[in-house]
């Protein structure tokens, strides 16, 4: 009998896998113009290395770190640049980006790839991983080489790669792992190198078997095991599945690497094997293409940079007049209104519901339920931090652990009372943060 990892917490959404789980991944052809923002990443904006009218071939830096917490970022296509300016993105705001039209080449930059990486040294898969613009794929977006460089206190004894994928309707990892196994165990094999751990562990949610059975199969070390994850979200959470998986706690406001361990995600480490083995960098990611709103909801794997409109009209177009497109998934995806908007580094999903399935609700006053007290994962209550949040209580709001809050959405999601409980959360943490900006400033 095969074991499965919960945690405390969560829910139990429709998951509506079953959509696209089993279409294979199609490459989608580039688009004529990408529009690549300099900005898709936690951190600092890569700094433009180009401008205008300059020409650039496939894989080119266009954007390198500018921080230590920064990420680079690379052309997708070859072609002129024909503008370096500010341009919407999926999170409402406009950052500086690069607009590049495509020549239809593909002519690629020099790439320095090895026959067999698992000889390279960890400081040399490191470097690959910088210079590569690698992030974090599973929506965090964090910078890889900074995770990778872990403090000197802070032994790394397991790896954890995460292949949960709990939220609704998204695949892209699901079929990542089906089709790019050995890819995905050499990446995990490359990042526990890199960072000195000792094990590695592949979480996967008991839903995806096909995907369990594939690494299980290829895993073949004692190096690396395969284990099986409740399926409730939000499994995927880093602190949800160190602790369901290894039972450790990591600190308040800490990292993982203070209970020694690292998380990464599965296309994540996919995209570390092809920078250490080809050289290629992170110019390209699977996403789905799913929801009611969709006519042939599917798989791609998507050039950085191409326009959300065109991804959709890959997948065949709206089936009518849709009520909402989100960038991500249902549960912690931005809704968008702007189709011209890019693909990013951290997209793993771009999910259009018809309008009967998108229902507005008007908030009713608590009922006292404490159901969103039940299902957080991270022990909060959300219902007295919103109302702090709503009273521009922010000392308060903080005592209670706004800033612990991981954004899932699963208070939100239970609430009777329609309360946008996450919401008011997310003001906190915003108001809070730049009340010490304040401070320090």
């Amino acid at each position: 009998m095969v074991k499965i990892f919960n945690f405390r917490g969560g829910v139990h959404p429709d998951y509506n896998k079953d959509i696209t789980s089993d279409k294979p991944i199609k490459v989608l052809p580039a688009p004529q113009q990408v529009v690549i923002p300099l900005t898709q990443h936690t951190g600092a904006p890569a700094e433009p290395t180009v401008k205008k009218g300059d020409e650039v071939l496939l894989g080119q830096e266009i954007g390198r770190a500018s921080h230590a917490v920064s990420a680079s970022v690379h052309a997708s296509v070859s072609g002129t640049v024909v503008a370096v300016e500010p341009r919407p993105t999926i999170n409402g705001r406009s950052v500086l980006s690069v607009v590049i039209d495509n020549n239809g080449r593909d002519a690629r930059a020099p790439m320095s790839g090895h026959d067999d990486p698992i000889q390279l040294s960890a400081e040399e898969i490191r470097k690959r991983v910088e210079s590569a613009g690698i992030v974090g794929l599973g929506g965090a977006a964090f910078p890889t080489s900074v995770k990778l460089n872990t403090p000197a206190d802070c032994k790394i004894d397991y790896l954890l790669i995460n292949g949960s994928e709990c939220e609704p309707y998204l695949t892209a990892d699901q079929r990542v792992m089906e089709e790019y196994t050995e890819d995905v165990i050499l990446g995990a094999k490359l990042i526990a190198k890199a960072s000195g751990a000792e094990k590695i562990i592949i979480a996967i949610e008991a839903n995806k078997p096909e995907a369990i059975r594939k690494m299980q199969a290829l895993a073949g070390s004692n190096q690396i095991e395969v284990v099986a994850l409740a399926v409730k979200y939000p499994a995927g959470g880093e602190k949800q599945l160190i602790k369901a998986v290894l039972g450790r706690e990591v600190p308040e406001h800490g990292l993982p690497s203070m209970c020694g361990v690292l998380v990464q995600n599965v296309e994540t480490a996919w995209a570390t094997a092809k920078a250490c083995k080809t050289g290629q960098p992170l110019i390209e990611r699977v996403v789905t293409v799913s929801g009611d709103g969709i006519k042939e909801p599917n798989n791609f794997l998507v050039r950085i940079g191409t326009p959300f409109r065109e991804i959709i009209e890959a997948a065949g177009g709206f089936t009518g007049e849709p009520g909402k497109v989100i960038a991500g998934g249902p549960m912690m995806g931005l809704a968008q209104f702007d189709l011209d908007v890019p693909m990013v580094k951290g997209v793993s999903g771009i999910l259009v519901f018809s309008q009967k399935m998108v229902k507005q609700y008007e908030p009713i006053p608590c009922i006292k339920c404490a159901r969103c007290v039940d299902v957080c994962p991270v022990y909060l209550m959300p219902v007295r931090i919103e109302l702090f949040a709503m009273n521009g209580m922010w000392d308060e709001a903080e005592d209670y652990g706004a800033m612990d809050c991981i954004e899932c959405g699963c208070c939100t999601y239970i609430c009777p009372s329609k309360r946008e409980l996450l919401d008011w959360i997310r003001v906190a943490k915003t108001e809070i943060v730049e009340a010490k900006r304040r401070q320090t400033s």
